[in-house]
């Protein structure tokens, strides 16, 4: 699979630009952003890409600056040598769980031991969103509990849950490029079996799940909310993330719409991770 990078220079640049950029380019196909000096590099699958779309979202943009952008074209590739070369370090979360790649040595302790080869991915738990997720799983009870990952990546998320003793794990995502990495990843971490599928909400029809974890973007979410709501046990909790703070009022209104209370959120440099629990 071939991506297209943006790189993007803003005037006068301060980060969180670069917050609210990568916050538009999401709901027109980004996935995947990389803090520069002077703003931000942005990736998106090839076929994904519309150049007129990307002009038009910077002609809308909600703050007056001026920023410029170089396109470039992402040829497959080994993606674990590139991010081994340039990226990706062991992370520790909570002291209780490590995320690291099967090329990594001397790997940090700790109680839970990922093993994550990203390629493409990108769920490494770098992120503030997964971090975010990652912390929550480490303290839920997901024992006994029928867990949906949806908007899988690595399946780091469905990992974790499984070796937090969850009785079923479905890992989902739309992009068969992701859900091919969440199955190598599985096979690394000898867990528990997970089942992992691809395309999106159609495939909830008739399911049920005690826990829905959700690390995608708002304008999903809000689409998709209501599919969740319709799948998930009486008491069950939907954990959603993929979003900033200043988005919980219309996060918690649509939520409110359908039977879903809000319960709590958790925050990490603007980005928010919310509880909610389906009512009677």
């Amino acid at each position: 699979m071939n991506y297209i990078q943006i790189t993007f220079c803003i005037a006068s640049f301060e980060e969180y630009m670069a917050d609210v950029l990568a916050s538009q380019l999401v709901e027109i196909g980004f996935e995947s952003f990389e803090l520069t000096n002077e703003g931000t590099i942005a990736y998106i699958q090839e076929h994904l890409f519309n150049e007129m779309v990307l002009k038009q979202l910077l002609a809308d943009f909600p703050l007056e600056i001026n920023i410029e952008y170089e396109i470039s074209k992402i040829e497959a590739k080994n993606w674990n040598e590139e991010w081994e070369k340039n990226y990706f370090e062991p992370i520790v979360i909570d002291n209780e769980c490590v995320i690291h790649s099967s090329f990594h040595k001397n790997v940090p302790q700790a109680r839970y031991k990922i093993i994550i080869d990203p390629k493409m991915s990108f769920g490494t738990g770098h992120h503030e969103t997964t971090s975010l997720m990652i912390s929550e799983i480490l303290n839920m009870t997901t024992e006994n509990k029928n867990v949906l990952d949806m908007g899988c990546g690595t399946a780091v998320l469905a990992i974790l849950a499984s070796m937090c003793g969850a009785k079923t794990v479905l890992a989902i995502d739309i992009d068969e490029w992701c859900t091919k990495n969440s199955v190598e990843n599985i096979n690394l971490n000898h867990v528990s079996p997970i089942e992992v599928k691809t395309g999106g909400v159609e495939l909830l029809c008739g399911l049920h799940f005690d826990i829905i974890i959700a690390n995608i973007n708002r304008n999903i979410l809000l689409a998709d909310m209501h599919k969740y709501a319709d799948c998930l046990t009486k008491g069950g909790k939907l954990f959603m993330s993929g979003f900033y703070k200043e988005d919980i009022p219309v996060i918690e209104a649509e939520a409110n719409c359908n039977s879903l209370k809000l319960m709590g959120f958790k925050e990490k440099n603007n980005w928010v991770v919310v509880e909610t629990e389906k009512m009677g």
